[in-house]
């Protein structure tokens, strides 16, 4: 490469005057990523490119700071787009070999300037690049946790969707597959609903519900008893015969006290009228 660089004798202002062809090696060392670069800006206006440079620019000039917080920044980027990690790490691991390569280059154009000092050089360039990548994943980490877990609620409560039809009677329609997970998650909000709004009638609506393992249908039955118990009549609407089936054999049963009817339909009748 030797006299298609530019001389100087700064190296931050080294790296700036020959950007385009800090471009090109980077481009050649990133092999897999490179053709992904247009990909990943159209995703999540994330431009790899300029970022390379802004982050040479923090390494070179030692600014911990800026570089955690553009390594945070990143992070949440990569992470709210749910982009592959592994191009990440290409991308940097690259941009940290391109770097040596100017280094070294710079090294032969100022005779040998960089030598005298290359471990000082070797351990703060290394740090700063090691540095970006561990606030990056921690970054990238804890933001994607807390996606993880807004998307959880936000799935808890349309599974459990406790709905009002007056002040004191609410509708809880369960609707698809339920689980020991899920019937965890119906108990939880109940009885938490039934504190908070006072909720003295409970229609559990189960028509939704083609099958239950005899372990669901024995706890909803104990969630029903818990709802009992803080004052709040639970009445059970649509019931499928092989759910009626399965409690039949495995010996369960609900309290004797608790109303059952055949549709939902039937309750808001009732309830409405009173």
């Amino acid at each position: 490469m030797g006299e298609a660089f530019s001389y100087s004798f700064k190296l931050k202002e080294f790296f700036g005057k020959n950007s385009q062809k800090f471009e090109q090696k980077l481009l050649k060392e990133a092999v897999n990523v490179k053709d992904k670069i247009d990909e990943i800006l159209s995703i999540g206006n994330i431009d790899l490119v300029t970022n390379a440079h802004k982050l040479v620019v923090y390494i070179i000039d030692r600014q911990e700071k800026e570089l955690k917080l553009f390594a945070k920044q990143e992070g949440i980027a990569w992470a709210t787009h749910s982009i592959d990690l592994s191009f990440k790490l290409e991308w940097v691991q690259a941009i940290r070999r391109t770097i040596w390569n100017f280094i070294e280059q710079y090294n032969d154009l100022t005779n040998e300037q960089v030598t005298s000092n290359f471990f000082r050089l070797e351990k703060e360039i290394n740090n700063q690049v090691d540095t970006f990548l561990n606030a990056f994943f921690i970054s990238y980490s804890t933001y994607k946790d807390s996606l993880i877990k807004a998307q959880r609620k936000l799935v808890e409560n349309l599974s459990v969707p406790i709905i009002p039809i007056n002040t004191s009677v609410c509708i809880l329609p369960v609707i698809g597959s339920v689980d020991t997970f899920r019937t965890s998650i119906l108990e939880e909000k109940i009885l938490t609903e039934i504190e908070a709004s006072h909720i003295q009638a409970l229609i559990m609506d189960l028509s939704g519900i083609a099958d239950m393992e005899p372990q669901v249908i024995d706890h909803l039955t104990k969630i029903i008893d818990g709802a009992s118990l803080m004052g709040c009549n639970t009445v059970i609407t649509g019931l499928r015969a092989e759910v009626v089936r399965k409690m039949i054999h495995t010996g369960l049963s609900f309290d004797p006290n608790i109303k059952t009817l055949g549709t939902l339909q039937q309750a808001l009748k009732e309830y409405l009228i009173c």
